[in-house]
């Protein structure tokens, strides 16, 4: 996707962008998911090489997958400082996060606010991060990072937004029309003990950030949603959702293991449900980091 595209560019762009972007995703599927990852020895100090392949994964499709090859540098703050070597420094300071603005994504209750699902063990459905967030403060980069994978579970599902954007034109062009529309997704408020957390937000689906590339914000949740009541805009939601709940071809699955993790452009993604360890100590964690931020270009 080029500065010059708007979301809704001419069939001849279209098609040459769609066929590279397609090409390109359809050969990664040829190739074991773990030859995919990027290896790195000391995530604090990215080699060029290192730091090279990790952006031209994220320019060609919107993440790439890593893995430290040595457990002592496998720390918090060395993975804030990794990303920050992306470009990653502006973090969404969210609710749960802790106060360095990285999230510890564990099981856990939080006093004084509500039970949100990543903290427990149950599903995650498909979303992008920061869905609720003001246009302003739109969620742009996402660092997640696996530190403890539970006992049992807690697979990730991972599909290219760009990917699910030329699905939804293949079936119909009014479908990108409505899910552009400034109206098209409405979030409630987030109201707590009768105190306005954060008020109502309305967008569109699909945007262009300000290097011209897609931007998505969408969760498949059935509840605190709500959609623009028209046909275009309900057939794009079902169509979407049929492309994320059947065997779609271009979603990757994959459980992530200690020291594993994904740098991405804010893709799609969900969770399955899991199954943690008893010992305290061996918990489930991951880290997550949302960014403001877009990712270098390579």
């Amino acid at each position: 996707m080029a500065n010059r595209f708007p979301l809704l560019f001419s069939d001849d762009d279209y098609k040459q962008w769609r066929n590279k972007k397609i090409n390109r995703a359809s050969q990664l599927l040829d190739n074991e998911i773990t030859n995919l990852f990027v290896d790195i020895p000391k995530p604090d100090i990215l080699s060029p090489q290192e730091k090279q392949r990790i952006l031209n994964y994220c320019q060609q499709d919107n993440y790439c997958l890593y893995r430290l090859t040595n457990s002592r540098t496998d720390t918090k703050n060395n993975i804030r400082l990794m990303a920050k070597q992306l470009g990653l420094v502006n973090l969404d300071t969210n609710l749960c996060a802790d106060t360095d603005s990285l999230t510890s994504i564990t099981m856990t209750t939080h006093k004084g606010q509500h039970d949100y699902i990543p903290y427990s063990n149950k599903k995650l459905s498909w979303h992008t991060d920061g869905y609720y967030n003001s246009f302003s403060k739109q969620v742009h980069s996402i660092l997640l990072h696996c530190a403890q994978p539970a006992k049992e579970g807690g697979e990730s599902y991972l599909l290219d937004h760009e990917i699910a954007y030329i699905l939804l034109r293949d079936e119909n062009p009014d479908y990108i029309r409505a899910l552009t529309k400034q109206d098209a997704m409405t979030i409630p408020a987030n109201i707590l003990n009768g105190k306005v957390i954060r008020p109502a937000q309305t967008g569109p689906v699909f945007s262009l950030n300000s290097n011209g590339g897609i931007h998505m914000r969408y969760s498949a949740r059935k509840r605190n949603i709500e959609w623009k009541q028209n046909n275009p805009t309900l057939e794009a939601v079902a169509f979407l959702e049929n492309i994320l709940n059947s065997d779609n071809q271009f979603v990757i699955k994959y459980k992530f293991k200690a020291g594993e993790g994904i740098i991405c452009k804010n893709i799609l993604h969900r969770r399955t449900s899991f199954v943690d360890f008893d010992d305290p100590t061996k918990k489930r964690l991951l880290y997550r980091g949302r960014y403001f931020d877009q990712i270098l270009s390579n």
